[in-house]
């Protein structure tokens, strides 16, 4: 059999395949241009910015406004409409003890999704309506009259809101009955529609991208278990599935499935799990919700509907924690002290950190379970939020979080924000500004943004707007020196968020940041290091840690004088390093992800005690402000950015060489030649049917091998072309290697590729049978004659 002529391809999967809105859909195109890897799913004029190796768009992927309750609670009136307006760079006015307060974003945002609280839409609308029958109810009364909240516990009448969150299945107010609430709530959903179509630039210039959300508010026992549900494009249910209608996340993905993804009307939707860190352990448990082990299908599932974590906002950081990850002393930044939301720690009494409930620890339990499975059900990519309840996206800079808070009236004093945590505290001394979203798209539209959210290429920052880049794989030496990091990052690798198979031993990376360069009055701060985070799974089947500082100087002599924070001391502008793990055993499965850290500056609450002029040398520190003098609190802090990890798996893709090569009408000729690692022995041709595609945006060629067509001729399995051939398949062979790997050729027929862009672009590649699934996604070249993989 003749080896192919190498070609550009995508082995779609049968999980992916039959996964939540996979971006390799082969449904045509709405757009008339150049697009990315990903499917048009809308009507809108092309990107006149298109940028085929992808620019760093800043973004929120959770706020609320006046449409969630504990943000009414708080004076908040703001709408979604006010909220993406102040993304795009509008002030808005918050309430204010004394009079109102005006924020505004130093530097607007290039996308927002809106995630009002679902579960009382229309509760809320139907309390603050005089005139309904449900408005002179004692719940709705009780609520009115502690409108607005003025301290930072909790009110009564919230509370009896959250009570009805905390039940299991969650459980509505009585005068619900018959429908009510639901009829209510459909025109709140419908104006939040609205809201996000209004300022979703459609034009060639895609200034600002809304996304259709909400958030699915799971609090069981008090443990936080929320996400925030977030939707491809205008096409959605006609109602937000709530924690009140499906109280366990399999089932809330089981009604995305239903309701969007297999409903038939273009909808996709992913969901982000957010604040593992209070928790209590049960958002990361890889179990079904009736306790039982996860099955292959089960972790697929789980790993479709939630490919990303939001890993820091207003209540914390939930990367990893100093009793989980002794050897990282960088594991204390911006920690909560309890483990649940809204309880006092002292309550508790030992609060019991679990690795359940932390980011890093969730991605090692990912490996163990790949390992036992052989499907990873926590393969999150990472990224950071505000949380803000003010309608004010984006707003993470400490010192706008000073003025502006998250709460309304509930941190609008200083005495209020420097709160110790207690009951029904939900901010206070212990909360932060929050985060950013970084995603890396071709374009500032809603396809491009998503898909790139859909395959982990983002990154979170603490509220900072540092650009990274992190590819994995075969990257040549020099691209540091010589300014080809991205590119070649992405022709002979993959980018944050993908997954690299036997490539090298070990194989490099390439990671990449400049500073931010601040705004207008205040400059960003320098880099100081970059680091690296390996967990991998030892011969005994149990995950570790190890973290490598591989750029910068942590010893560069930054500094800060807490007491005026003035900052002094070196730091870089931009930091890029190739590093190989010295430690790399081709056999053990691993992620790494990136950890830029820039140098120190004065925390907010340090800001704001120093702008009271607090003196905690005096004999009395003035009522509610003795957090400033807790020596317990840290003065200073380190903003940084976490990428999405990159993946190492045994099985994984070592070579793909590829080609398509142009002929005359329908005369054009796919070949392929696939190596892949150990663990392919998952296959077995006799008994699963192979599932291969090619894909650039839509689908360019797939092919389903059913079980038992290959004959076996030893350690090779082989197709030849016949009366009744499989869509085109000229010749495919399959041979297992002596290493336990495989190789796989594959040649078309003379078919009509026509469809396939004549300019160096993504394609991705992906093979599957039964449970196992590997993918390939790299930048090919075109000489105007064919499209190629080029030389590895």
């Amino acid at each position: 059999m003749t080896s192919p002529r190498i070609v550009s391809v995508l082995f779609s999967s049968a999980l992916l395949l039959t996964s939540c809105g996979s971006d390799d859909d082969s449904d045509p195109q709405v757009g008339s241009g150049r697009t990315g890897p990903w499917q048009r799913t809308e009507q809108r004029a092309d990107c006149a910015d298109f940028d085929v190796l992808r620019r760093p768009f800043f973004g929120e992927t959770h706020v609320h406004t006046g449409r969630s309750f504990d943000a009414v609670s708080g004076g908040i009136e703001l709408g979604p409409r006010d909220a993406y307006r102040f993304a795009a760079g509008d002030s808005v006015e918050l309430p204010g003890v004394s009079g109102p307060r005006t924020a505004r974003l130093r530097r607007p945002l290039d996308f927002t999704a809106v995630t009002d609280h679902s579960e009382f839409f229309g509760e809320v609308d139907l309390c603050l309506t005089p005139g309904t029958d449900e408005f002179e109810s004692e719940t709705c009364t009780r609520f009115r009259n502690e409108i607005p909240q003025t301290s930072q516990s909790s009110s009564i009448g919230v509370v009896l809101f959250g009570v009805e969150l905390t039940n299991d299945p969650g459980m509505r107010f009585g005068f619900c009955e018959g429908g009510v609430c639901a009829n209510a709530a459909s025109p709140i959903w419908r104006d939040m529609l609205d809201a996000a179509e209004e300022f979703y630039d459609r034009s060639p210039s895609c200034g600002f991208t809304t996304f259709n959300a909400y958030e699915w508010t799971g609090n069981p026992d008090v443990q936080n278990f929320h996400r925030n549900v977030i939707f491809r494009n205008e096409f959605v249910p006609p109602l937000p599935i709530s924690y009140l209608d499906e109280s366990k996340p399999e089932n809330l993905w089981a009604q995305l499935r239903a309701q969007c993804v297999d409903a038939g009307i273009g909808c996709d939707v992913l969901a982000i799990p957010h604040n593992s860190n209070l928790s209590n352990g049960i958002m990361f448990v890889p179990e079904t919700a009736d306790g039982n082990p996860l099955t292959a299908p089960d972790a697929a599932e789980r790993s479709a509907f939630e490919p990303l974590v939001e890993v820091m906002q207003h209540k914390g950081d939930s990367e990893c924690h100093p009793a989980l990850s002794p050897g990282d002393e960088l594991c204390g930044f911006e920690k909560w002290s309890s483990d649940q939301i809204g309880i006092d720690p002292e309550m508790i009494g030992t609060v019991v950190q679990e690795p359940t409930s932390y980011v890093r620890n969730a991605l090692m339990i990912g490996l163990e379970e790949e390992q036992r499975i052989g499907v990873n059900p926590l393969r999150m990519g990472i990224l950071a939020a505000t949380d803000s309840h003010n309608a004010t996206p984006g707003l993470a800079h400490e010192n706008d979080f000073i003025d502006a808070g998250h709460l309304g009236l509930r941190d609008a004093t200083p005495v209020n924000q420097l709160v110790p945590l207690g009951l029904g505290v939900v901010g206070g001394i212990e909360a932060n500004g929050g985060g950013l979203a970084v995603v890396w798209a071709e374009e500032n539209s809603r396809d491009a943004l998503f898909a790139a959210i859909r395959r982990r290429e983002v990154y979170g920052t603490s509220g900072t707007r540092p650009v990274v880049r992190f590819f994995g794989g075969r990257i040549p030496d020099g691209v540091c020196s010589d300014g080809t990091v991205v590119e070649s990052g992405y022709r002979h690798g993959v980018p944050m968020g993908g997954e690299i198979g036997p490539v090298d031993d070990p194989p490099r990376f390439a990671v990449m940041a400049n500073r931010d360069p601040g705004a207008a009055g205040f400059p960003g701060a320098g880099l100081q290091r970059i680091q690296i985070i390996k967990g991998w799974v030892g011969e005994d089947g149990v995950a570790r840690e190890k973290v490598f500082d591989v750029a910068g100087d942590a010893n560069g002599g930054a500094s800060v004088d807490p007491s005026t924070c003035e900052t002094s001391g070196g730091g870089f502008d931009s930091l890029c390093e190739l590093w190989t793990d010295p430690e790399f055993d081709s056999a053990q499965r691993a992620f790494y992800y990136a950890r830029v850290l820039e140098n120190p500056i004065c925390r907010w609450s340090t800001v704001l005690c120093n702008r009271e002029g607090i003196d905690c040398a005096a004999d009395a520190v003035a009522e509610g402000f003795e957090e400033c003098c807790n020596p317990e609190r840290p003065k200073t802090i380190q903003e940084r950015a976490w990428t999405s990890p990159i993946w190492y798996r045994p099985e994984g893709i070592s070579d793909l060489l590829g080609e398509i090569v142009f002929g005359d009408a329908a005369g054009d000729v796919l070949s392929l030649d696939i190596e892949t690692g150990a663990g392919i022995e998952r296959i077995d041709p006799d008994r699963a049917e192979l599932s291969l595609q090619v894909s650039d945006g839509e689908l360019l060629y797939g092919v389903v091998v059913p079980a038992g067509t290959l004959v076996s001729d030893g350690d090779r399995y082989i197709y030849e072309d016949s009366s009744d051939a499989i869509d085109g398949l000229e010749a495919l062979e399959l041979t297992f290697l002596p290493n336990g790997g495989s190789r796989l050729v594959l040649e078309t027929a003379a078919m009509d590729l026509s469809a396939v862009d004549r300019v160096d672009h993504m394609i991705h590649v992906s093979l599957a049978s039964a449970d196992y699934s590997v993918i390939h996604r790299r930048l090919w070249s075109a000489d105007g004659e064919r499209v190629s993989t080029g030389d590895l």
